[in-house]
């Protein structure tokens, strides 16, 4: 636990805080009575939805309310908050019952969010904004220096198509398997998208999904190049 706090900058005034916050409910459950992280992590979603939203409204000053909020969901999304964590070394510090190690708790990624957020939520009881502040531009501020696009990141061309066509009063848009190809280890699907009559774009990928996505991208980029003529 002191390797964590020289990374995270802060040093707990109360360590049962910051061993709290690294319990899981799991550990209590085969240990008998105790305190788990849970409460903590209820804490810590608030404050890093907060700092988060914080960071996002000062470093791109010019943007408008939808743009942050895409950005913000995708940077406080499961996947992301457990790249945090990972990153800390979170998992191998968790206190957790045999059950839960035994099916690969220490990499789950639910498990590896929700104990960076209650380790938020445990500097936020221990010290103060202040220092999760400190905490959360650290974790974020290289991946805010890497978005070239803030208009465009995390945006879903899936629904980003069908808000053009609902705008446009013409329907939702429509996929259709053209070719499922490869081993069935390795498929590669690709998918056509069309809105009325009008086949709008063509995409692959190695799911159902990232195929129509790609198409729904290729869609967008027709639409684009067109309206900008």
């Amino acid at each position: 636990m002191e390797t964590l706090q020289q990374t995270i900058g802060y040093t707990f005034q109360e360590r049962e805080t910051l061993e709290t916050a690294l319990t899981h409910r799991s550990w209590t459950e085969e240990r008998g009575p105790g305190e788990h992280n849970e409460r903590l992590e209820f804490l810590g979603d608030a404050v890093v939805q907060l700092l988060v939203t914080e960071l996002l409204f000062e470093h791109f000053g010019d943007q408008p309310e939808g743009a942050l909020s895409r950005i913000r969901s995708a940077f406080v999304k499961t996947p992301s908050l457990a790249e945090v964590g990972r990153r800390l070394g979170l998992g191998a510090l968790i206190r957790m019952g045999k059950g839960e190690e035994n099916t690969g708790g220490r990499k789950r990624a639910k498990l590896l969010a929700n104990a960076f957020e209650a380790l938020l939520g445990a500097i936020y009881i221990d010290g103060d904004l202040e220092a999760c502040r400190s905490v959360v531009r650290h974790a974020f501020g290289d991946r805010l220096e890497a978005i070239d696009d803030p208009e465009a990141h995390g945006r879903d061309p899936k629904s980003e198509l069908q808000e053009w066509s609902m705008a446009h009063h013409m329907g939702n848009p429509t996929y259709t398997t053209v070719s499922v190809t490869g081993p069935a280890h390795q498929r590669v699907f690709r998918f056509s998208v069309s809105i009325g009559d009008d086949v709008l774009g063509e995409g692959e990928g190695g799911s159902k999904r990232n195929a129509q996505r790609a198409a729904a991208k290729a869609a967008l980029d027709r639409i684009h190049a067109q309206e900008s003529e």
